[in-house]
């Protein structure tokens, strides 16, 4: 079963490994990132040079932006981006094809253009500049915004990059001459420009690589999270002492009197103290930067249990699917397209030795909704349905939509047993996504991983009342009651 561009391409994982560049997918994104800290602390001068034209390219739009307001037409033109569809990575997990950099992060962008970026160049605190402040300050733009923006920047680059390992690796019936729009950017004419490359081709588009060692998973290393966990520390790092002494009792006027805080309570006094004193937030960047091969170190361990993950075990799982010939059969509606997924699903799991993509080299569970539904949807390779995950009609997402025309449509969620909210997930949740997206029939997925998780689901189940519902269904995960792999 092809799933990954060693098995699309025909070229040998190994050779993938020595060239530096993460295995893709090419039926489902996997949920990676390009972290622009790891071209600014890389010892590359390429992946530093990278990092220079990204801070070029926003002191450009610094200075446009101080000039006066800029035209819709050249918002959308400068700050607005599409995703980068051809990489594979990021964070839609049913397909390759992202919302991008739209209005919203582009107002986001050029609102904080002049007092976020204003020292760029001129750093007092900091060894350099970092495009992530952007998400320090300013709500609604994350890891995900950061990293689109990041790989735009630097396309031409993964261009170059993937299309000397096509001429110097792949077949030339598997390489085209591609035209790429908005490839690198004219300071001159002040246009993005298209550019051609020679590059690899599936499913009537280009692919992409990406190098390991920029990537990582989970977040960037300067985050607004880590800042706001930080925050007690940050101060300490602040040699002037009237300075600090400013901050600590201004913290204490804001946070509320006589009552224990509530972590609300706590990150809206926190963010009260970085708006009051933004110097704190260089302060924060500056331990990071300190901390910078730790960011090297974490980001590689991630990338390498991501390679052994989604590629090594979810592999040898799609593998094992595909000697179930009966399992790409395809029933009349999507409700009993559905059941047989999710029975093919359970029985490799629980019976074909499945269960141990969900443990790492140690054997410890890997307990993570994310990384089931892009199990799950690796199982789906090849239907005629219409599979959309994280679908939002209104109420809130469902995991999955399945469906073929409106009338017919079936809901999937999936819960871990050691969710904290299973009772109330399973007593509202679904009903409220099939009302919501008019679907008549929704599975509920329960995956555990202990005896005592087991224990615990039953006792929900049966206190609901749903214990014997056809829709409800358990997959046991646990790595205690399988055969060893001596006689698996």
């Amino acid at each position: 079963m092809h799933i990954y561009f060693s098995d699309f391409f025909n070229v040998s994982e190994d050779v993938l490994e020595e060239y530096g560049a993460f295995n893709i997918s090419l039926v489902t994104d996997l949920p990676l990132f390009i972290d622009p800290f790891l071209l600014f602390n890389s010892e590359k001068h390429e992946y530093q040079n990278l990092h220079d034209d990204i801070i070029r390219y926003l002191r450009f739009l610094r200075t446009k932006s101080e000039q006066g307001s800029i035209s819709p037409a050249l918002i959308r033109a400068w700050y607005c981006f599409s995703e980068v569809k051809q990489n594979w990575l990021g964070f839609c997990e049913t397909q390759n094809s992202g919302r991008g950099l739209g209005n919203g992060f582009a107002r986001a962008l050029d609102a904080n253009l002049v007092h976020v970026f204003q020292n760029f160049g001129n750093e007092k605190i900091t060894k350099g500049s970092h495009l992530e402040k952007l998400c320090l300050i300013r709500s609604g733009v994350g890891r995900d915004m950061i990293s689109d923006f990041t790989t735009n920047l630097i396309k031409d680059y993964l261009l170059k990059y993937t299309s000397s390992f096509a001429e110097n690796c792949l077949p030339e019936d598997l390489v085209r001459s591609v035209s790429v729009s908005r490839a690198c950017f004219s300071y001159d004419t002040e246009r993005w420009m298209p550019k051609n490359y020679r590059l690899p081709y599936f499913n009537k588009d280009f692919v992409l690589l990406t190098p390991k060692d920029i990537l990582t998973k989970d977040d960037t290393w300067i985050n607004h999270g880590d800042m706001m966990r930080r925050f007690e520390d940050i101060p300490d790092a602040i040699e002037n002492e009237q300075l600090r002494a400013e901050i600590n009792n201004y913290f204490v006027s804001v946070i509320p009197e006589n009552a224990e805080m509530t972590a609300e309570e706590f990150n809206r006094a926190v963010s009260s103290v970085f708006s009051k004193y933004p110097q704190l937030i260089d302060y924060y960047i500056k331990q990071k930067e300190d901390a910078g091969e730790e960011a090297i170190a974490s980001s590689s361990l991630k990338v390498q249990e991501s390679g052994f993950l989604y590629v090594k075990q979810f592999g040898a799982l799609a593998n094992l699917l595909s000697e179930e010939t009966a399992f790409y059969q395809i029933p009349g509606t999507t409700e009993n397209e559905t059941r047989e997924k999710i029975r093919f699903f359970k029985d490799v799991i629980e019976t074909k030795g499945g269960h141990k993509i969900f443990y790492d080299p140690e054997e410890k569970p890997i307990r993570q909704e994310r990384d089931i539904h892009i199990l799950f949807r690796l199982v789906w390779h090849g239907t005629p349905s219409d599979v959309s995950r994280e679908v939002d009609d209104g109420r809130g997402p469902a995991d999955f939509k399945i469906s073929r025309g409106a009338s017919d449509k079936t809901l999937v969620e999936f819960k871990l047993a050691s969710n904290t909210q299973l009772k109330r997930n399973l007593q509202k949740q679904i009903e409220i996504y099939k009302k919501a997206s008019d679907a008549k029939v929704g599975f509920k997925v329960i995956v555990y991983f202990t005896e005592e998780e087991l224990i615990r689901v039953e006792g929900v189940l049966k206190e609901l009342g749903i214990q014997k519902d056809p829709h409800v269904v358990l997959v046991d995960a646990r790595l205690d009651n399988k055969p060893s792999a001596s006689k698996a």
